[in-house]
């Protein structure tokens, strides 16, 4: 980890690796999306690859593709393995073996698919998944079986029976749409998404979730925020793991999203030798905060096939969640989690704050670890009220 990675400023890394390219070109995010880094002799051109990563990249075909925007490329160290931008999107040879706990599908998400794309596990809320591609892929992506296009399972959808079932299951409130990344549709196919889930009356309030604003920033136009104003109430969950992938355009590009008046929540995915320390965690809360996004969830790593080389303890994740609470606002902490394995939902894990509980008071342990009684309410005595009334109508003690 570099003592920049630490700092709390907002820099810019471009052009890096791209310096002959104009700035228009640059900040053109369909540029963006045409010159991402997606073969191996792409890499090699730019970077100093090791023998783990360049087998990691000739296996990637055959499971997750490889495909690198130019602006988040830039984060990469060329020669350093572990740099921790380097780690979550340049594939490495041990993403071929699986272990024993891992699974094709870790949350049950196909399980619980009543019509195709549509996941129905919560009782008020879904998921919508509207796309099968992103900007970018991450090593340790949960729905690496069906996006990207290149795995043995592909992401089947119907728009048409996800609206009809929603019409007729009042039940739900809310829909989270994800995929691949959303905001890789057009404004124009995105309006009329956003359109034909606000005339279904029950549905109070929508969701994206969203890496573009890290990996593409450019995309976040001031047209696209426009847009989307349109169908408050609606939030944006965005997907960012380490301080370094805050740059100065990703920061803009969120500011245009607030300034649209549309909140926004990180999740940060927990991983080995990248994120896992509370320097590291304390330095990217304060920074999204100061982009005015709210921490959200910390996932602990999900169980993917090929991931065991990015997932730690979950004893780790406790850990930070200690080492924040009590040390930074309340409101840079995120609420650690685990997806349950086959479908479980999302479980929350704590540090066990409570020591004791016996009738009558709980024991309490605070973050410097002092203890402290808290007593449940003591019963109001016989007669004392009728006491009050009368005081309070003739005025005497």
């Amino acid at each position: 980890m570099r003592a920049t990675d630490l700092d709390p400023t907002f820099i810019s890394h471009a052009p890096g690796y791209w310096a002959d390219e104009d700035t228009e070109k640059w900040s053109d995010y369909k540029w963006q999306l045409r010159n991402r880094v997606n073969t191996l002799s792409d890499l090699e051109s730019r970077i100093n690859l090791t023998d783990v990563e360049r087998a990691g990249v000739l296996l990637a075909g055959n499971k997750l593709a490889m495909s690198i925007t130019p602006h988040f490329f830039n984060l990469v160290d060329r020669d350093d393995p572990n740099c921790p931008i380097r780690r979550q999107i340049i594939p490495r040879i041990e993403e071929g073996w699986t272990a024993p706990e891992e699974l094709a599908d870790p949350c049950g998400e196909d399980s619980h698919m009543p019509v195709p794309g549509l996941v129905h596990r919560y009782p008020d809320r879904v998921l919508f998944l509207v796309t099968d591609r992103c900007a970018s892929y991450c090593r340790y992506c949960t729905r690496s079986r069906v996006v990207s296009g290149v795995g043995e399972q592909h992401l089947e959808m119907n728009w048409e029976a996800a609206f009809k079932y929603l019409e007729q299951h009042t039940e739900v409130r809310d829909v989270l749409l994800s995929g691949g990344d959303p905001l890789l549709l057009s404004d124009t196919i995105l309006d009329r998404l956003l359109t034909r889930l606000r005339s279904i009356p029950h549905i109070q309030f929508v969701r994206i979730g969203s890496r573009i604003p890290i990996f593409l920033p450019q995309r976040i136009t001031p047209e696209l925020c426009q847009m989307l104003r349109k169908h408050h109430p609606l939030f944006i969950s965005i997907h960012t793991n380490h301080p370094r992938e805050l740059t100065s355009e990703v920061r803009d590009g969120l500011g245009r999203l607030a300034d649209a008046g549309i909140p926004m929540g990180n999740q940060s995915v927990l991983l080995r030798g990248i994120n896992d320390s509370v320097e590291v965690q304390k330095a990217l809360v304060h920074k999204l905060l100061m982009c005015r996004v709210r921490p959200y969830y910390l996932y602990q790593c999900d169980l993917i096939t090929g991931s065991t080389h990015l997932r730690t303890s979950v004893a780790e994740g406790v850990e930070i969640i200690e080492g924040l609470r009590g040390h930074t606002t309340g409101y840079a902490i995120p609420q650690y989690v685990i997806d349950g394995p086959g479908g479980g939902g999302k479980i929350p894990i704590n540090p066990n704050y409570m020591i004791d509980s016996v009738p009558g008071k709980v024991t309490l342990r605070n973050y410097e670890g002092n203890l402290f009684e808290y007593p449940d309410p003591t019963p109001v005595p016989d007669g004392v009220m009728e006491k009050l009334h009368h005081r309070a109508l003739h005025g005497c003690s």
